[in-house]
C-alpha cells in the first residue's frame, strides 16, 4: 500500500505540547511518516509590508495577510524539531521536513532525518534542490503550480545533484483545493514522463481525492493533520482530524489491495459462487427414449449439469435412461448426434 504522510505544518498553533499531541495522534492512526516544515519568517521572506508582500485580498484563507506575519505564526520553531522527531521515532513514525533554504538543510542534517521534501513553490529553486540532493537522501518534490518544463528542470537538478530516490507529488497549490482541480490522471503522466515514483499532496477537504489517487497508483499520500478543526489555525480549513487520518490509512490499504493485476481472473474465493452457476437440469420425470424438450429440461441453478449454451444442441435428442426431476443433464444421459440421425 502507499505510505501515508501526515503534515503538521502550522497546526501546532504555537504550542510544543500541542505539536507533540499531534505526533501521538498520527502514530495512533497508523500513518507512516510525519512531516513538518523548517523555516523562520526571516529565512522565507522579508519583514516588508504591503504590495507583493501581502496575500491577495480575495484569498479564501489568508486574504490580505502579510507574508512575514503569516509565516511568523505558522512556522515550527527550530528548537522544537528535536523533541518532535524523537517522539515520532519512538512511536514508530519516520519524521522528516521541508527545508526552505540551505541553512535549514544544514540544521536538518544535524538531526539525521531520513528524507526531504521540496515544497511546490520552491520547485524553481534549483540551487536548493541541488543542495538537498547532495545529501544523498530520498527526495520528494511537490509540483503544484509548476509547468512540465519546470518539473523537468527540478528532476534534472535533483538527479545531477546526487538524488537516486525521487518521488514527484501531484499537487494543486490552492488552499483549500477543489477536487475538480486535482486532475489525478496526471499521476500516470508524471510516472511515464520522468520515471519516478509518484504521489499526491492533497489540499482538498476530506479523504476521497486521496483514495482516488491510491486507486490510480500513488506511492505516497500527504495530508495536513490537525487535532480539531474547530481550534482554528492557518491550515485547519483543509486539514483532516485524527479519525479521518485513520480512515485514510485503512481506506488506502483496502483500495491498494483491491487493485491486484490484470492477469488474475477467476479467484479461489469465488468457488462457492461457481457451484451456483446455472446449468441444464431435468425438470420432469422422463423415461428412456423420451425426447429432450423444453418441457422436461430447463436452465436452473446450481451447476452440475451441462452449460446453458448447450440447450439448442440437446433439444430433440433421446434420453438413454429413466431420470427423475432434479437430475443434472450430462452427455452420457442423452443420445449423440449420430444416434439421433439414425
Amino acid at each position: 500500500m502507499p505510505k501515508i504522510i501526515a503534515e503538521m505544518s502550522g497546526n501546532h498553533n504555537g504550542s510544543l505540547n500541542h505539536a507533540l499531541d499531534i505526533v501521538r495522534a498520527v502514530a495512533a492512526s497508523g500513518a507512516h511518516l510525519l512531516k513538518i516544515q523548517t523555516y523562520t519568517a526571516d529565512t522565507i521572506t522579508l519583514p516588508v509590508s504591503g504590495g507583493l508582500f501581502d496575500v491577495s485580498d480575495n484569498h479564501q484563507l489568508w486574504g490580505s495577510r502579510n507574508l512575514y506575519d503569516l509565516y511568523q505564526e505558522a512556522h515550527t520553531p527550530w528548537e522544537w524539531h528535536e523533541p518532535i522527531f524523537s517522539l515520532a521515532r519512538e512511536l514508530g513514525l519516520t519524521p522528516f521536513s521541508t527545508p526552505f533554504d540551505e541553512t535549514a538543510v544544514d540544521f536538518l542534517e544535524n538531526l539525521d532525518i531520513a528524507l526531504y521534501k521540496i515544497a511546490s513553490l520552491e520547485i524553481i529553486d534549483l540551487p536548493l534542490i541541488r543542495t538537498v540532493a547532495s545529501t544523498g537522501k530520498p527526495m520528494i518534490i511537490s509540483t503544484g503550480a509548476a509547468t512540465l518544463g519546470e518539473i523537468e528542470e527540478a528532476v534534472v537538478a535533483a538527479r545531477d545533484g546526487g538524488c537516486s530516490d525521487l518521488t514527484l507529488m501531484l499537487c494543486t497549490s490552492s488552499y483549500p483545493a477543489k477536487p475538480e482541480d486535482a486532475h489525478l490522471a496526471r499521476l500516470r503522466a508524471l510516472k511515464d514522463l520522468f520515471g519516478t515514483k509518484v504521489g499526491l499532496s492533497d489540499h482538498t477537504q476530506g479523504i476521497y481525492t486521496s483514495l482516488a489517487a491510491v486507486a490510480l497508483g500513488a506511492d505516497l499520500i500527504e495530508k495536513h493533520v490537525t487535532l480539531d478543526r474547530n481550534w482554528g489555525g492557518v491550515d485547519s480549513e483543509f486539514s483532516i482530524e485524527p479519525s479521518e487520518l485513520e480512515q485514510l490509512v485503512l481506506g488506502a490499504k483496502e483500495v491498494a489491495s483491491s487493485i491486484g493485476n490484470s492477469s488474475s481472473w477467476r479467484k479461489i474465493s469465488e468457488s462457492e459462487s461457481l457451484r451456483h452457476r446455472p446449468s441444464i437440469y431435468v425438470t420432469k420425470r422422463v423415461l428412456k427414449g423420451d425426447l429432450v424438450s423444453l418441457e422436461n429440461v430447463r436452465t436452473v441453478r446450481p451447476s452440475g449439469g451441462l452449460e446453458p449454451k448447450h440447450i439448442p444442441v440437446v433439444i430433440g435428442r433421446k434420453f438413454l435412461c429413466d431420470l427423475d426431476v432434479g437430475t443434472p443433464l450430462d452427455w452420457s444421459l442423452i443420445s449423440n448426434q449420430d444416434e439421433q440421425q439414425e
